[in-house]
């Protein structure tokens, strides 16, 4: 089975699991419906994209790219779980990182266009395989567009690991290489995936409410 199929798809009528099971910061307490994917839960599957990528580009040097803000949590979190699969396995991947920022959304909406910062900064990708690492995929154009951009740089190889893929009717098709879980078509927060920069600190995915997303709007 090819790692594009491999993926923890959450269903439409998935009920989650009530606030107080969890440890979740006073100061959000109010603003979410649920927990969707608990963080022990996000640790587990991320080691298992690890072990995935260590498989596939194993004996590559790869330029791990992290797509940010959102990404910055599984982007650790990811490269820990490689370099301890680098000092314990056969097979090893030699890192070096980067980083990259793209803007596309406002508020809860997504907009048509896509902001990228660091871009004039691609062209150190030529020649180089590159594994971008993204929090959420949601229409796919944002991803689509930067893997258009990239391709102008010719890069040696680009792959796409991301945590999440929402399931929604506003998608181009577009799927990643390596996906964590497929979600419903809702909107997510916590481990990094921010409502205008809140829910950052927030250890677990979780759907936010309508209450917050009037009470944190810009």
């Amino acid at each position: 089975m090819s790692s594009r199929s491999l993926s923890g798809i959450i269903p439409d009528d998935e009920k989650g699991y009530e606030l107080d099971l969890f440890c979740v910061p006073k100061h959000y307490e109010e603003d979410l419906d649920r927990v969707i994917i608990p963080h022990g839960l996000i640790m587990d599957r991320t080691e298992r994209l690890a072990r995935d990528i260590v498989r596939d580009m194993g004996g590559h040097h790869i330029v791990a790219l992290c797509v940010l803000k959102g990404g910055y949590k599984f982007f650790s979190d990811l490269l820990d779980y490689i370099k301890a699969l680098n000092q314990n396995c056969d097979k090893s991947v030699p890192l070096t990182v980067d980083f990259i920022r793209l803007k596309s959304y406002c508020n809860d909406q997504s907009t048509n266009s896509v902001k990228v910062i660091g871009g004039d900064e691609l062209s150190t990708l030529t020649g180089k395989n590159v594994l971008i690492v993204e929090d959420i995929v949601e229409t796919g154009r944002t991803m689509e567009t930067l893997l258009s951009l990239l391709s102008e740089c010719n890069p040696k190889m680009v792959k796409v690991v991301s945590l999440l893929v929402k399931r929604t009717p506003r998608s181009s098709g577009y799927r990643p290489d390596y996906m964590g879980f497929e979600v419903p078509d809702w909107f997510l927060v916590g481990y990094a995936l921010d409502y205008n920069e809140y829910f950052r600190d927030l250890g677990h995915i979780c759907i936010l409410n309508e209450k917050a997303k009037v009470k944190y709007k810009v």
